[in-house]
């Protein structure tokens, strides 16, 4: 590394406080959800700042904000470090953003020192990460990386009936480039809170995240028949208890094979106190190391989901929802982070990420890694995230060293 490039933990532990307000909530966490008002003044401010560097915006038809400070070297890609501004509705402040503002400390310590690097370094802030307003998760990464056409993205609607494209056009926006531009990166890093407790109980400084876990996540319904509540319940045909032994047989098959499940929605039909339900649909998401692991899993489950239907009278149908693949992250990218980590003397692990990121959709376009740093409790989600400005710093130097190696400095 350069002797004057020098990352300053100190301002983007400012930066972090600076953006926290734009949508803080009064228990101290944030609620700034993708293409309202306040995303668009967390936007306008990342622009100000990152242009202060000697960035240039391009905005692409998808919101996605590619902020770039030229390289020597104009046949080279462009290296990025991103992530995005958007939150849950009481979501933490350092979720998505410290990787956005890592990137924006990056090119103001580029520009501070006077460097000049041989490729052009990027920071890139993707929309829509969170899906909490518009569903699904990850739409500015997944429209730029080929996984969502992106008429599709433009049309989805929040829960009030708003439309995607109308939002982004509303709160200026919304762009002219096209989002595939984006697979033409020479490298993708990306900082993260763990959003888990491991790196806090090991004591470790970050988490080099070497790949994704396999997700497969499905939609179950249970289809019985309506009964008074006041019914003698031999030969009910009872999709709510059809529906909690299925639940309970999905825990069970789940950590037979170190998998992840999790039921996190389910409706009733009707929906009334003295009647039996005739219907009950949940989701289901699982997650595993291994596909051909989470592939057997899907059999078991859709096998018990058969016997307990036969038992109760029942139907219980498991329909695919969405698979994402087990996604390698770029080793030539994990050694550059472990060479960082091991110079500094910054204690770390190398690990998977079993929640998903834009990294991971970027990772099947782009030569792609990941950096966590702990957060406290591992709690995320939630207005009582939080993190210290140490790991924070630990983040920024590694990725830091990492983009720096990747660009090339020019010489001369």
């Amino acid at each position: 590394m350069t002797s004057n490039f020098k990352p300053s933990g100190t301002r983007l532990w400012d930066s972090l406080m600076e953006f926290s307000r734009i949508g803080g909530t009064a228990k101290g966490g944030n609620n700034r959800q993708t293409l309202t008002d306040l995303d668009g003044e967390a936007r306008a401010l990342l622009q100000r700042q990152a242009e202060a560097a000697g960035a240039t915006l391009v905005l692409d038809r998808v919101g996605n904000m590619a902020l770039t400070r030229p390289g020597r070297d104009p046949s080279r890609k462009p290296v990025a470090i991103g992530s995005h501004l958007d939150t849950q509705p009481t979501g933490g402040k350092f979720d998505g953003v410290l990787g956005v503002l890592v990137g924006l400390e990056i090119l103001r310590a580029l520009d501070e020192a006077g460097i000049e690097t041989e490729a052009p370094v990027m920071l890139i802030n993707w929309t829509n990460e969170e899906g909490a307003r518009f569903s699904p998760p990850m739409m500015g990464s997944g429209a730029a990386m080929g996984i969502f056409p992106e008429a599709e993205v433009l049309a989805k609607t929040d829960s009030a009936g708003a439309v995607f494209g109308q939002e982004l056009s509303r709160i200026g926006w919304a762009g002219a480039a096209d989002p595939a531009a984006l697979q033409d990166l020479e490298a993708y890093f990306e900082v993260h809170i763990e959003q888990g407790p491991q790196l806090e109980k090991l004591g470790l400084d970050i988490g080099i995240v070497t790949h994704a876990l396999a997700q497969h996540w499905f939609e179950v319904t249970v289809t019985g028949e309506n009964a008074h509540g006041g019914s003698v319940m031999a030969g009910r045909r009872d999709a709510m208890m059809g529906a909690a032994e299925m639940i309970l047989a999905i825990e069970k098959a789940a950590l037979a094979a170190g998998a992840r499940a999790t039921v996190g929605r389910l409706t009733v039909h009707p929906d009334s106190r003295n009647v039996v339900p005739d219907r009950v649909w949940f989701s289901l998401d699982t997650r595993h190391d291994d596909e051909h692991k989470l592939a057997a899993l899907a059999e078991v489950l859709r096998a018990e989901a058969a016997a307990i239907g036969a038992r109760r009278g029942v139907t219980v149908a498991v329909e695919d929802f969405w698979l994402s693949p087990a996604t390698p992250f770029a080793t030539t990218l994990v050694d550059r982070l472990r060479d960082s980590a091991t110079a500094r003397k910054i204690a770390y692990q190398e690990m998977p990420t079993a929640i998903g990121h834009d990294a991971v959709y970027c990772a099947r376009r782009v030569p792609t890694v990941m950096v966590f740093t702990p957060c406290h409790g591992g709690i995320s989600h939630n207005e009582a995230e939080s993190i210290t400005p140490e790991w924070a710093e630990a983040g920024l130097l590694v990725v830091a060293d990492a983009a720096l190696a990747t660009a090339g400095v020019a010489k001369g």
